[in-house]
């Protein structure tokens, strides 16, 4: 799968607020489907003493064939993760 136009400045820039990127792509696995995230990261917290976790979807609605075609797109993947992080 390519990367987003944007891929790179967003993993840089969560590099440089002190997140840690563990994967690139982070594959999740939903039943029999295989998916992969942008990005996987993980920040430990001094005054939790705990780790917050994230995964990245980076998304840039650069000129395409159609804005609206690009928009569905991602609309449908931002359903494909809801559904299956939330169960």
């Amino acid at each position: 799968m390519s990367k987003d136009t944007f891929h790179d400045a967003v993993k840089n820039a969560l590099i440089k607020k002190g997140w840690q990127v563990n994967y690139d792509p982070f594959a999740i696995s939903f039943g029999s489907i295989n998916m992969s995230i942008d990005l996987g990261s993980q920040k430990l917290i001094a005054a939790e003493n705990g780790l917050s976790k994230i995964a990245v979807e980076i998304k840039s609605f650069l000129p395409q064939a159609s804005a609206i075609s690009e928009f569905h797109t991602a609309l449908g993947q931002y359903l494909n993760w809801r559904c299956t992080i939330t169960g």
